[in-house]
C-alpha cells in the first residue's frame, strides 16, 4: 500500500511542477493544483509543496501556508558591491511627526524683495529654524498659511511641497524628519496584537505524538491497527471519503463524526466478539487535513487548509493575525452557518487559559468583528497600552488588564481624561486605592492615569562628596551631624574636616538654605553647637581638600541667586588669594571672616597673616553701588579675638595677601671648573662673585674668559628677535622674487633662502657676556662693574682652559688651531686657506671666548697688519660678502646673528658631552 502511495507521489509532482502557469509561480497555487496535493496523503502532500516551492526559487511552504505575492531579486542577479549594501528604510512622514524646517531667504532676493519680505509679519516670523508636529492626519500648519498635508512624504518631497507654496516661493527650504521615540500616552500601543507578528514560535499544533481523545475522524485520517494473538496482523488503513474504514478480518466500520476514544472502544469490541483470543491497539497515523476560512478584520483573509488539529488560534496566525481595528475579545467560530463558539484572546494572553481555543472542523469559518470599546492605561502599571473592554468595566478591571500597579505608584493621584457626552474633555481625579473608585465604571475612550511617587526621599538626610558610602541615610528627630558621620574614617583620604557644607530646603516653601559645619570640632566635642542638628532632607556635602570645590557650591550658588529679590538679596561672599581653596560661598547667618578662611580650605603656606582687607560693596541712597575696603587684623583672627573677627555681609570679598618675597626663592646652576659645582639657592640681590664665593671660586684649570651665563629671560627675547628676522627676511625675498630675473637675482635668492633656512633652525641661547675673570679675581667687599645680579634660573658654565683659536665662515678650510702667541688674525685666517671669493674682508671680526666681538679695522686684506690681539679660545668670523645682495643691511646682520649663534650655542654643547 505504501509503496503504491509512493509511486503515485512521484507521478503527481513533476505533473503539478509542469502544470504550474509561467504568472502562478509568483501568485500562488492554481485551483487544479490544490486539488491534486489535497488528493496525496499528508507526507506526500507536504513533499509535493517542498518541490513546488523549490521549483519557485524559494522557502518550502508547510501544510495550510499561503503563497505570498512576492517578487523576488536574487542576489546571484546583483552585482558584489551592489548586494552587500545594507538596506536602508527611506524616512517618511506619518501622522505626529516632528520636522525641522528652516526656510531662509533667497540669495537671489533684490534688496526691495528682501525690505518687502523682512516687512511681512508673517513671513517674517516664518524665517529660521524651528521645530513643527504635524496633527494626526500629517498636515502642517504654518501662521498665516492654509494647512499643507505632508503625509507619506520624504524630506526631499516635503522640501519640493513646501516650495510650491506661493507665498513660500522667497525661502530656500530645507527639511528634516525626527526620528523620535514617542513616550507616555503617545507610545501606548493596543494590547496583544503584538502576538501575530512573525517570529520563531507559532500556534502550530504538534505534528507528533498521541492525539486528544476527543479528536473527530473523518476522512483523509489513516489509522493504524495491530491485531495479536490468534489472529496478527499490522494494518495502516485510511478513511474513505464515505467516513468508512475497512478493517481486514473485522469488515467496513462507520467512523466518521466518532471521536478516537468512541472508534477505539468500537474497535475492541468487534474484536472480542468477532475475533475470540486476540487482542487489538488502535492508533492514529497521518492525520487528514481540512479547510477553514478566516475572516473579517484579519490582515489576510481567506481559505487556508490547516492541520486537523488546527485551533482557532492556529488559524488566525496563518492569516497573519488580527488586524488594529479587529477585535481581541469577539472571536466567532461559525459551524454551518451558527455561531459554535466565541474566543477571547484576552483568556489565553492574561489568564493562560486555552478552554476557548476550539479545535476546527472542514468548512468551519472564523470571523473577528471590529473592535469594541477601548481603554487606555498609562503611567505607574506593570503593562501600559490600550485595552479593549467587553460590557460594563470599572477601574479595577482595567488595572487588572494592566498587570497590577507598580511599587512607586501613588494610587490616590490617579486621573481619568475622558470625552463628556462627545463634546468636551474632561477629567476626573480618582483614588484607584479606594472601593469606591475601584468600582467606578470606566467609558470608551477613557485614559486612565496612574501616576508615580514623588522621586525625592522623605525623612532621610543624604551624605555626599569624599566619604566611603555616600547615599541617603533614615533621619531621626534628634540626629546631629556626629550621628551621621561616626568618625573620620567615613571620610576618604584627603577629605576635608573643618568645612562640611549642608543644603538645607524648607518644606513649606522649598526655599534652599545653607549651612556649613566643622566636623573636626564636632568630633571632638559632640556635645557642643559645632555638632550641627541635622533635618530632614539635608544633603550634607564634604570636600575634598585637595581639590577645587566651586563645582559642587557654585549649583547651591544658582540656587541662592535664583531666590534673591529686593529686599533679599542674593547671600554670597567670596575669598581670594593665599587659600586653598579661593573662590564664591554661600553667606551664612552670623558668618565672619574666620569661617570663611575656614571654607576656602584655612590659609595657605605663603598668606600674609598680619593683615588682609575686605572689599564691601553698598547701595547709597537707593542711587548707585559704591565699594568700602576694610582692613581686618588677620593676627589677631587667627589669635581667637572675636572682636577682629568682623561679620560679613552680601558680596564681601576677603583677600589674603601673599608673604613678600615669598616667590624669591630662587637657585642657580654652577657647571664646570667650579670647586664646588652644582644647584645653589640664592637670595635676592646676591651676585655672581658671591656664589662664586659660596661655590669656592674657580679652579687651576678654569678658563674664566670663556665662561658662559645663560638666563631664560635673555633666551625668549633672542628667540622673539630671531622669529621677526625671519619674517623680515621672508618679505625680502618676496619683493626679490618680482623683480624681473637676472644672475644677480638668481644669485640673491639662493644665498638669502640658505640664509633663512639657517635661521630658522636657529635656537636662542640666552647668552650673557661676563668678564668673570675680573669678577673673581676681585677684593671682597669692592664694588664691581662687572658685578652681576643673579635671577631664578640662572647658569654659569665655567670651561677648562682653551688652548685653540677658531675660525669659520668664507675661508677655504673652517678650522681650529693650537694657539700659537704673536700670531694675528690674518695668520690664522692664512693658516685656514685664507679667504673664498664671496668673503668680506672690510668685516672680519672676532668673537672672544667670553662672547665679547672684535670689530675689524675695515682695512683691505693683507694690508696693514691688524692690530687686534688673538687669544686663547677666540673665534675669528670671516662674513659673507653682501654688497652684491640685496637688502645688505638686514642680511649682513643675519650672517652675524647666526655665527655668533653657533658659537655660543657649541659653547653650551661642550658641557653636555
Amino acid at each position: 500500500m505504501n509503496k503504491i502511495k509512493a509511486i503515485i507521489a512521484a507521478s503527481v509532482i513533476p505533473l503539478l511542477l509542469i502544470a504550474v502557469p509561467a504568472g502562478a509561480q509568483s501568485t500562488g497555487l492554481t485551483p487544479q493544483q490544490e486539488l491534486m496535493i489535497n488528493s496525496l496523503p499528508p507526507a506526500q502532500r507536504q513533499q509535493a509543496l517542498e518541490a513546488l516551492q523549490q521549483n519557485k526559487s524559494g522557502p518550502a511552504l508547510r501544510v495550510g501556508e499561503r503563497v505570498q505575492e512576492t517578487v523576488d531579486t536574487p542576489s546571484s542577479a546583483l552585482s558584489p558591491a551592489i548586494a552587500s549594501f545594507p538596506v536602508v528604510e527611506t524616512l517618511r512622514v506619518s501622522a505626529n511627526s516632528r520636522l525641522v524646517v528652516n526656510f531662509t531667504p533667497k540669495e537671489s532676493l533684490s534688496n526691495n524683495e528682501l525690505q518687502e519680505l523682512q516687512a511681512d509679519r508673517t513671513l517674517s516670523r516664518l524665517s529660521g529654524s524651528r521645530t513643527y508636529v504635524l496633527d494626526d492626519n500629517g498636515v502642517l500648519s504654518l501662521l498665516g498659511i492654509q494647512s499643507i498635508p505632508l503625509l507619506g512624504l520624504t524630506e526631499p518631497d516635503i522640501e519640493r511641497r513646501l516650495g510650491a507654496e506661493s507665498l513660500l516661493s522667497a525661502f530656500d527650504i530645507d527639511a528634516r524628519i525626527l526620528e523620535t521615540q514617542p513616550t507616555g500616552v503617545e507610545a501606548l500601543k493596543p494590547f496583544g496584537y503584538d502576538i501575530f507578528e512573525p517570529k520563531e514560535a507559532s500556534f502550530d499544533p504538534p505534528m507528533t505524538g498521541p492525539v486528544p481523545p476527543d479528536y473527530i475522524l473523518g476522512p483523509g485520517d489513516t489509522v493504524r491497527v495491530q491485531l495479536f494473538g490468534n489472529v496478527n496482523g499490522i494494518y495502516e488503513i485510511d478513511v474513505t471519503r464515505d467516513g468508512i474504514l475497512n478493517i481486514p478480518e473485522i469488515g467496513p466500520v462507520t467512523v466518521a463524526n466518532l471521536s478516537f476514544s468512541e472508534f477505539r472502544e468500537d474497535v475492541n469490541r468487534r474484536v472480542r466478539e468477532m475475533l475470540i483470543g486476540t487482542q487489538v491497539s488502535v492508533t492514529m497515523g497521518q492525520l487528514r487535513t481540512i479547510r477553514i476560512f478566516v475572516l473579517g478584520d484579519v490582515n489576510r483573509p481567506g481559505s487556508y487548509v490547516v492541520d486537523s488539529l488546527a485551533t482557532i488560534s492556529s488559524a488566525l496566525y496563518r492569516s497573519g493575525g488580527i488586524s488594529r481595528i479587529g477585535s481581541l475579545r469577539d472571536i466567532q467560530l461559525k459551524r454551518r452557518g451558527n455561531v459554535a463558539a466565541r474566543l477571547d484572546l484576552y483568556d489565553l494572553l492574561l489568564k493562560g487559559d486555552t478552554s476557548g481555543d476550539n479545535r476546527l472542523q472542514p468548512g468551519d469559518v472564523i470571523f473577528v468583528t471590529p473592535i469594541g470599546s477601548q481603554v487606555s492605561v498609562t503611567g505607574a502599571v506593570k503593562r501600559p497600552a490600550i485595552y479593549e473592554i467587553r460590557g460594563r468595566a470599572d477601574i479595577d478591571d482595567v488595572i487588572t488588564m494592566a498587570g497590577g500597579l507598580l511599587p512607586d505608584a501613588y494610587p490616590d493621584g490617579a486621573r481619568i481624561e475622558r470625552i463628556e457626552a462627545g463634546q468636551e474633555r474632561i477629567v476626573i481625579s480618582v483614588d484607584a486605592d479606594s472601593p469606591a473608585a475601584a468600582a467606578m465604571a470606566v467609558n470608551a475612550g477613557d485614559l486612565l492615569m496612574i501616576p508615580s511617587i514623588l522621586p525625592e526621599f522623605e525623612r532621610v538626610v543624604t551624605l555626599s562628596g569624599h566619604v566611603h558610602r555616600p547615599g541617603p541615610y533614615q533621619w531621626q528627630p534628634g540626629m546631629r551631624l556626629t550621628d551621621l558621620v561616626e568618625s573620620a574614617l567615613a571620610l576618604k583620604p584627603g577629605g576635608d574636616l573643618n568645612y562640611l557644607l549642608i543644603r538645607r530646603e524648607d518644606p513649606r516653601n522649598r526655599k534652599v538654605s545653607v549651612v556649613s559645619a566643622n566636623l573636626a570640632a564636632a568630633l571632638v566635642d559632640p556635645n557642643s553647637e559645632a555638632n550641627t542638628a541635622l533635618q530632614a532632607r539635608d544633603t550634607v556635602q564634604v570636600f575634598n581638600a585637595a581639590f577645587g570645590r566651586q563645582r559642587v557650591i557654585q549649583p547651591i550658588l544658582e540656587e541662592l541667586q535664583l531666590q534673591s529679590q529686593h529686599g533679599e538679596p542674593y547671600t554670597e561672599v567670596s575669598i581670594t588669594g593665599q587659600v586653598k581653596a579661593s573662590g564664591s560661598y554661600p553667606l551664612e547667618s552670623g558668618m565672619r571672616v574666620s569661617d570663611l578662611i575656614r571654607a576656602g580650605g584655612n590659609l595657605a603656606e605663603q598668606a600674609y597673616t598680619l593683615k588682609a582687607e575686605i572689599a564691601r560693596y553698598a547701595i547709597s541712597g537707593g542711587q548707585f553701588r559704591n565699594t568700602e575696603v576694610i582692613d581686618i587684623d588677620l593676627d589677631a583672627i587667627l589669635s581667637g579675638n572675636m572682636s577682629a573677627d568682623l561679620v560679613l555681609q552680601e558680596h564681601d570679598n576677603l583677600r589674603i595677601s601673599k608673604v613678600p618675597e615669598w616667590d624669591s626663592l630662587w637657585a642657580v646652576q654652577l657647571e664646570g671648573e667650579v670647586t664646588f659645582p652644582g644647584r645653589y639657592r640664592i637670595r635676592g640681590g646676591e651676585t655672581l662673585r658671591q656664589i662664586l664665593d659660596r661655590a669656592g671660586g674657580l679652579t687651576d684649570d678654569a678658563f674664566p674668559e670663556g665662561a658662559v651665563f645663560l638666563r631664560e629671560a635673555l633666551r625668549q627675547r633672542e628667540q622673539e628677535q630671531l622669529e621677526v628676522l625671519a619674517r623680515r627676511m621672508q618679505a625680502d625675498l618676496n619683493s626679490l622674487s618680482l623683480e624681473n630675473r637676472n644672475e644677480s637675482n638668481e644669485e640673491s635668492m639662493r644665498i638669502g633662502q640658505s640664509l633663512l633656512a639657517q635661521l630658522e633652525e636657529t635656537e636662542a641661547v640666552g647668552r650673557l657676556v661676563v668678564d668673570l675673570e675680573q669678577v673673581s679675581v676681585a677684593a671682597p667687599d669692592t664694588d664691581i662693574v662687572g658685578d652681576v645680579e643673579l635671577r631664578d634660573g640662572d647658569q654659569i658654565l665655567v670651561p677648562k682652559r682653551a688652548q685653540e683659536v677658531t675660525v669659520i665662515g668664507e675661508t677655504q678650510q673652517n678650522t681650529s688651531h693650537l694657539f700659537q702667541q704673536g700670531l694675528s688674525r690674518d695668520d690664522y685666517i692664512q693658516m685656514s686657506g685664507g679667504l673664498t671669493r664671496r668673503a668680506d674682508k672690510q668685516l672680519i671680526y672676532v668673537v672672544r671666548a667670553s662672547g665679547a666681538v672684535i670689530a675689524g679695522n675695515r682695512s683691505k686684506w693683507f694690508g696693514r697688519r691688524n692690530n687686534a690681539e688673538i687669544r686663547p679660545g677666540d673665534t675669528i668670523v670671516v662674513p659673507l660678502e653682501t654688497n652684491r645682495i640685496r637688502p645688505l643691511t638686514l642680511w649682513t646682520g643675519v650672517t652675524q646673528i647666526l655665527y655668533q649663534a653657533a658659537i655660543a650655542l657649541a659653547a653650551v654643547d661642550s658641557f653636555n658631552d
